[in-house]
Order: C-alpha cells, then sequence, then structure tokens
C-alpha cells in the first residue's frame, strides 16, 4: 500500500498505475455500456478488486459507502420523483405549453426552452432534462415543423450549465454540499447568480451560433389539449419548499411516496416501475466508484492533487481551480473529478474554493461527450431517434461557450460570495 515517512505518504507507482487503469476501465465501460449492461457491472467489481488489491480496507470502504449513503439516497428519491412527473404528464404538458406559446417562432421556442429546461435541471436534476425533457423537446419542435437542433442541443447544455442553482440539481452538487459546510439556502444564495450568468451566457451563444436554424418560422396545425397534471405540480413545489425546510433527501423522499401512492392508486404506473425508476444498477455505480477513486487518493493522487491545486479566495485562483476541474471532468468524467478535487480544495480555499470547482464540473462537460454521463446519454436518446448530432457541431459549440461561461460564471461567484458567504 503506501508508507509513512519524514516527508509524508509515498505512493507505490505499480499500485497507482494498476489502480489508474482499473478507473479508466470502469468510466470507459460506463461511457460504451456494451450490450445495455448498467454501469455497475463494472463499478462494483473493481470496487471489490482494489479491496483485493490492498489499495483500500473493508474498513475505509464501508465508511466511504455510509458517507455517500445520503446522497445516493437522495439521487435515487429524485429519479424517482422525475420518473413520476413523467408519468403524470408534467413534461407533455410542458411541452404543449410551449408549442402553444412558440407560435410556430424557433426564437420564441428557443426562449421557453431554456427556461423549462434551466428550472427541470434545477429542480429535478440533469437527469431529468437528458431522459424526460430532451424527447418531449425533439417531438415539439417537429411538430411545430421547426429545425429541432438548436431545441434539444439547448437541453443538453443546460442539463450541465443549468445545474449550479442548487444542491439537488447536480449529483456533483450533492457531494459538494456535503464538503463545503453550507446549508441548503446559502449554497442557492452564493450559486443564483453564477447561475444566472451561465445560462445567460449559453443563450447569448446559442442565438449566434444557430442563426440560420432560427431564422423564419412556421404555420403549425393546432394541437390537441392536454390535461394539467394539477396534483403533480403541487407536490412538486411542496417538495421544492421541503428543499428549503428539511433535509434534502427527506423533501425528495416524501414528494416521491405522494406521487407513488397517486400513481398506484390512478394505475399511471406499477410498484415495478416504480423500483425500477430508482436505478439501483447507477446509484450501485455511485458507491462504486467513489470506492476506486478513494483508493487512488489515499494512495497518492490526493498528494498530486494537492501539489497543482492553488489554496486562496481571490478571482484568479478560483478562476484556476473551475479550469482545472473542466479539464479534469473532460479527462475522467465530472463525477470522480469532484471526488478527486474536493479534499484539496476545502483545505486550501474553503466553501467558495468547492463552488469553483462546481462550476468547472458542471459546464466543463459541455465541451466533450466524455465529460458527463449525462451528455452520453442524451446523445443515445438522440441516435435512437435517427437524429444523432454531428461531433464537429458539438465541439464547436462547446468550444464557444464552456470557456466563456466558466469566466464569467467565476466572475459572478467571487462577486456573489463578497456579499452572502465572504
Amino acid at each position: 500500500m503506501v508508507g509513512d515517512g519524514a516527508l509524508g505518504w509515498h505512493p507505490d507507482p505499480v499500485l497507482l498505475a494498476v489502480l489508474v487503469v482499473v478507473l479508466l476501465a470502469v468510466l470507459g465501460f460506463a461511457v460504451l455500456r456494451p450490450k445495455g449492461l448498467p454501469e455497475a457491472t463494472a463499478a462494483v467489481p473493481a470496487a471489490l478488486l482494489v479491496i483485493g488489491l490492498g489499495a483500500i480496507s473493508w474498513s475505509e470502504a464501508g465508511a466511504e459507502v455510509r458517507s455517500l449513503g445520503p446522497t445516493v439516497g437522495f439521487l435515487a428519491a429524485v429519479l424517482l420523483l422525475g420518473y413520476l412527473c413523467e408519468a403524470e404528464g408534467v413534461f407533455a404538458w410542458a411541452g404543449a405549453w410551449c408549442a402553444k406559446a412558440g407560435r410556430g417562432n424557433p426564437q420564441r421556442l428557443l426562449v421557453l426552452v431554456f427556461g423549462l429546461a434551466s428550472i427541470t435541471t434545477a429542480v429535478l436534476s440533469l437527469d431529468a432534462t437528458v431522459v424526460l425533457l430532451t424527447p418531449v423537446v425533439f417531438t415539439t419542435a417537429a411538430r411545430q415543423q421547426l429545425p429541432a437542433r438548436p431545441h434539444v442541443y439547448a437541453c443538453t447544455h443546460l442539463a450541465n450549465s443549468a445545474s449550479l442553482l442548487l444542491p439537488v440539481s447536480n449529483l456533483t452538487n450533492l457531494l459538494a454540499l456535503r464538503a463545503s459546510g453550507l446549508s441548503f439556502t446559502a449554497f442557492a444564495a452564493a450559486m443564483a447568480l453564477p447561475w444566472v450568468i451561465a445560462i445567460v451566457v449559453e443563450y447569448v451563444v446559442f442565438r449566434r451560433f444557430f442563426r440560420a436554424d432560427l431564422a423564419g418560422r412556421s404555420t403549425p396545425a393546432a394541437a390537441e389539449p392536454v390535461r394539467t397534471p394539477t396534483v403533480a405540480l403541487v407536490v412538486l413545489a411542496l417538495t421544492l419548499v421541503g428543499f428549503l425546510v428539511v433535509e434534502p433527501v427527506w423533501a425528495a423522499a416524501g414528494g416521491a411516496v405522494v406521487l407513488g401512492i397517486w400513481a398506484l392508486v390512478r394505475r399511471a404506473a406499477s410498484a415495478r416501475q416504480l423500483v425500477e425508476a430508482l436505478n439501483l444498477p447507477f446509484v450501485a455505480f455511485v458507491l462504486g466508484l467513489g470506492i476506486v477513486v478513494t483508493a487512488l487518493q489515499v494512495n497518492g493522487l490526493r498528494d498530486g492533487i494537492a501539489a497543482i491545486v492553488p489554496g486562496g479566495t481571490s478571482f484568479p485562483t478560483l478562476l484556476l481551480i473551475a479550469a482545472i476541474a473542466a479539464v479534469l471532468s473532460n479527462l475522467v468524467n465530472n463525477i470522480p473529478a469532484t471526488l478527486v478535487l474536493l479534499p484539496s480544495v476545502v483545505a486550501g480555499s474553503g466553501s467558495v474554493g468547492v463552488l469553483a470547482v462546481l462550476i468547472g464540473v458542471n459546464l466543463g462537460p459541455n465541451l466533450t461527450y466524455v465529460g458527463s454521463l449525462a451528455t452520453l446519454l442524451w446523445r443515445r436518446l438522440l441516435r435512437e431517434r435517427d437524429a444523432e448530432p454531428a461531433i464537429g457541431d458539438f465541439l464547436k459549440l462547446g468550444a464557444l461557450t464552456v470557456p466563456l461561461g466558466i469566466v464569467a460564471s467565476v466572475a459572478g461567484l467571487w462577486a456573489s460570495w463578497q456579499l452572502v458567504g465572504g
């Protein structure tokens, strides 16, 4: 394993190299998902392997699982809540409303999609935006006889960029909240300005990048009215209020239980579908990945990261932290990037440094497909609809939005921290 000497930790280079290969194998499997197998198929055996190699003890692995327990529990509850909203017709209703309000104008529809995707991401997490909202937006644009490209691209970009606002918006946020020491409301207050800035930057670039697709308008036929999902909307509103007054996991679980019972009574979903919506294999993937990353940290990676991550809370320092986080997220995905960076950043920059990491790991994945599992899933959904995005367009759009968005959002974070946190 590792030795403790006068100068600190001395990593075993062979063991460290093996652990890096294991991590890359887990991430590669999650990206490719051969034969549609869940991500946990590789992550759980990998976690057992690193324990077997002696890279981490059973007690250390158990401590990591217990530490991640509330986070992944909340993740499962939010995934279920998002599925129940879909079953109750929330997304179909929202799509119909956008179609009616858009009136065949692609620019107006883009504004509506931006608003809807931003709110969905903030309240129900980026997974809901990618998995549940993207198909609705794709269908809505097609029925309006409008180019779908700018609107479906908005879904994936805002699934990442608009996930800055609340701790519940992204798994990376949940991981960071635990390390930051901030309350739910303090987190939201500090990230509100960066969130708005990130969305505005995305919109300005989108209007320019997709100007040809957004020109002209169509005259679509009148759509059939869609039932307003009153119960689901009320439960969602109460759940959001609950985030402010109780632990988020309990608010999400309460909303999921209420909507789950309502769906079972109305036979809008079966008990089996509700269990599947919890996505327990993905929960197992996160836990397994956490064990592998922890093994890397205790075997030398933590010291290596600490050597390159600056300390302090000045604007240049926060910008450098965010840039490192963005680069790392595109190399090894944003979840392990978050896990790897947090200990060093907390020690050197405190809570505001943690929030800078989030700007990097949440906006950074818009640069490449591998930065976020949600982006990969978005690509898969479009491929299934014979509308796979062109890699060149994705990379060009990312190159325009990510650097500008990170700089502007970090500036917003630094400014807001002087008011609410500094």
